[in-house]
Parts: C-alpha cells; structure tokens; sequence
C-alpha cells in the first residue's frame, strides 16, 4: 500500500472509519475516497457497482456497518441482518468485479458462540450457538467472513477478515437507547453529574447534541425531579459479565498494520485469514461502571437492574495470531475512557465541570 494509492474507506463518519481516515492520514495517505451514506447507499447494488467502476479504489477498508448494543439488536434485528448483510454483499462483490487490491473486512467478536472457551480463538467460529440478543448482527457478520474467505477461494482475491473486540472512542454512538455499554455509561454518569450540580443548560446542550434522554433514565438521574440530591446511575444486568475493550485509534493502527503487511493466501495456508484484534484483557461491567464513574467525577449512586439482560457471559479474544505478528496495543483502559470522555464534552460543546 503506498502512499499515492486510491483507498476507500466505507463508513469513514462512524467509529471504526473515522479512525482509520485519521490514522491514514498522519501517516501521510493522501489518496483516501470518502462517501457519506447520503452521496452513496451502500445498500444499494446499481449505486456500489457504478461508484467502484468510476473510482476504481485499489484497497477497501469495510468499516460500514448498523451496529448497536443489547436494546438495539433486540428492538431492530430484521434491519441489523439486511442492512449488514446487503452492505457486506455490495463491497465484497463490486471489489473483486473491479479487481481491488486487498480488502479489510471488519467483523466483531459477536460472532463466537455464547459459551466458547476463553479466550476466545478464531478456530472457534461456528463451534457453538450464538448469544440471542445479537444473532441476526453476528449470522450477518459470519456472512462476510465466509464471503471472503468464499471469494479468495474461487478467485484468488485477497480479502482479510479481522474480529475486533468491544470498541470505544471518538465518534461513539451515545445515544442512550442504540449505543454499546461504554458510551452508554460515559453519558449517564455525565448526565448525573450535570444533575446533582443542577446544570439545566448544560443538560439541554447535551440532549440536543446527542438524542434524547429515555423517560426511565431521566426519572433515575432525577433529572425530572431537581429536588432530588442523590441522582443515580442505572447500569442494566447483574455487573458480573465480563468484557475486553479497545480503544479506536489502536484498532485502525493494527487495521492499517494487518492492510500492510499480511496477504490473504498466505494467511490461509496458515489459517490466519481471520485476526481478532483486541487487548488479550477483560474486566467486569460492575468494574468498568466504577472505573468509568470514577474518570467522570460521579459520586452519586450506581446500581444494576438485575431484570435486564447480561447477554454473553464472557467474551475475551484471544490475540496471540496478532501478536505473533508484531503489533500490540497502545492506549490504556483508564486513559482511553479519559481521551473518550474529553472529546464527548469537547464535541457536545458542553465545558461543564471537570
């Protein structure tokens, strides 16, 4: 990959895109193609088709895709399996029609069976029954790895599938109702904090810039009772799942390592053609609920609604495949929420206190 190559980056506004663009370019790719969804919907074949042909891109990082936590996956998965697997679909095929170079297909670690070993390895794939609150993401995202694994096979592409584990930073999705744990618990514990200074505008700024406040975690927060002294952080589950979490800029440094340095066929001879990318650590959500109240600066009240469900047990990838081949991880839990947390103030132009 050098540094005047065309390469498309689908999904260049989200988490995982945003990052990799960013990263690209410190590195000094000038030749980056970028497309909102509304210059090119990826879920339409004609659009994809007529886009790769005038582009020509020659690498395609996948980085596309509706992702959402528990409540999402469970409220919308008809869209969670069409739009994935359309948009996988479209990429995958338009990029060996127009003959791409390398493609990177970002998976997640959703993928692994509920009860799989830990950590948990790529040979695992399809060994177990999915976790149910997020099968119809996971059976789209094991579409794509088949897809390309499928299209190396019978065309000699070089299509690399690689497993992220949970991911957070900027750009996060922090709407309450759709996003993943982390960022959930980043807003709610800065919702509480501007509701026990009694910060109305501040509260105001934040709903605009980042959706509305469900009416269940506005009554916990007190947000809807200012008399309250005590507001409260609601956390769904039992605490005790555990869950591993990559900071974003140091999943698009491996994306960008893995683009660089590893091929498709030589990563098959070795069954390495699917890398997870992730820490190699873990901790619970009671933990990371306290770790995350503690970078907020919350001293109210944290308690978890044990009628909510935990989803699956563990999961911790194993990254010794990534490892083996020279990358590790940067950026530390505690210091990453930190960095995630000063770009949510700094994005939602919400200086509150610190």
């Amino acid at each position: 990959m050098e540094k005047d190559s065309k390469i498309y980056i689908a999904g260049h506004r989200g988490l995982v895109g945003s990052a990799i663009a960013r990263s690209l370019n410190a590195l000094g790719y000038t030749n980056l193609i970028l497309r909102t969804s509304r210059e090119l919907d990826l879920k339409r074949q004609a659009e994809v088709e007529a886009f790769f042909a005038r582009e020509r891109p020659e690498y395609v990082f996948m980085a596309a895709a509706r992702v959402g936590g528990i409540l999402a996956n469970n409220t919308y998965p008809a869209d969670f399996i069409y739009d994935n697997i359309a948009i996988q679909t479209n990429l995958i095929h338009a990029s060996y029609i127009n003959g791409v170079k390398k493609l990177l297909f970002l998976g997640s670690s959703c993928i692994y069976p509920r009860h799989c070993p830990q950590p948990m390895k790529e040979e695992y794939l399809l060994t177990g029954p999915l976790e149910p609150t997020n099968e119809p993401y996971a059976v789209a995202k094991i579409a794509g790895i088949k897809m390309c694994q499928s299209y190396n096979r019978q065309y000699g592409t070089n299509f690399m599938s690689v497993m992220p584990t949970n991911l957070y930073g900027p750009n996060d999705n922090f709407d309450l109702e759709t996003s993943h744990v982390l960022p959930a618990l980043i807003r709610k514990f800065h919702l509480a904090k501007l509701t026990l200074e009694k910060d109305r505008e501040c509260l105001a700024r934040d709903e605009a810039q980042y959706g509305s406040i469900p009416g269940d975690i506005k009554a916990a927060l007190g947000i809807a009772c200012p008399s309250r002294l005590t507001p409260r952080v609601t956390v769904w589950g039992t605490g005790g799942p555990r869950r591993e979490f990559l900071h974003v800029d140091d999943l698009a440094d491996a994306c960008i390592f893995i683009m660089r340095h590893v091929n498709a066929t030589a990563a098959a001879a070795s069954n390495s053609d699917i890398i997870n990318i992730g820490c190699g650590q873990d901790l619970a959500i009671k933990e990371l609920a306290e770790l995350t109240r503690e970078v907020v600066g919350f001293e109210g009240e944290l308690v978890f609604d044990t009628t909510k469900p935990d989803g699956t047990p563990q999961k911790l990838l194993d990254v010794s495949k990534l490892k083996g081949l020279g990358w590790e991880p940067k950026i530390g839990l505690r210091d990453g929420i930190r960095r995630t947390y000063e770009w949510y103030r700094q994005s939602g132009k919400d200086t509150g206190s610190s």
